[in-house]
C-alpha cells in the first residue's frame, strides 16, 4: 500500500451555533488542510496519483470555502461549521472528484490553528 499527502489552505469565518463561549460569535481562521490518500497500484510511471492532480482537486473544494462565511454555505445550514464537519465536507467533496482514480481517501485533517485540528476518515 502506498500513501501520499498534500496540503492546502483557505481563510473563512464561522460561528458555532449553541456554543457557550466566544466561538458562538462570528470569527475567522486561516485553515490548513491535509489530505492523505492511498492506493495499492502505481501507474506506468510509478505514481499513486500525480501530486498536481490531487492538489488541484483539493483546491477546487477549498475554493468553495475560501473567504466565505461558512454558516451561509448550504451544507452547513443544519450543521455547525465545526472543524470536524469541515473535515467531513472536504472528504465527501473530494471523494466525488476522485471517484475515477484508483485511490482511497484515508484522512482529511483540518487545522484551525497550529495547535488544534480535527480529522475525518472512514
Amino acid at each position: 500500500m502506498y500513501e501520499i499527502k498534500v496540503k492546502g489552505e483557505f481563510s473563512s469565518a464561522h460561528m458555532l451555533r449553541n456554543y457557550r463561549g466566544e466561538c458562538e460569535n462570528l470569527h475567522g481562521h486561516n485553515w490548513k488542510v491535509e489530505v492523505i490518500v492511498s492506493g495499492e497500484v502505481l501507474d506506468r510511471i510509478g505514481l499513486v496519483i500525480d501530486f498536481r492532480i490531487l492538489r488541484s482537486k483539493l483546491n477546487i473544494v477549498l475554493k468553495s470555502l475560501d473567504h466565505k462565511n461558512l454558516n451561509l454555505i448550504p451544507f452547513f445550514k443544519n450543521r455547525n461549521p465545526s472543524s470536524e464537519n469541515i473535515a467531513f465536507f472536504i472528504f465527501k467533496k473530494l471523494e466525488k472528484l476522485l471517484k475515477n482514480y484508483p485511490i482511497r481517501i484515508q484522512k482529511v485533517i483540518v487545522w484551525e490553528n497550529e495547535n488544534q485540528c480535527a480529522c475525518y476518515y472512514e
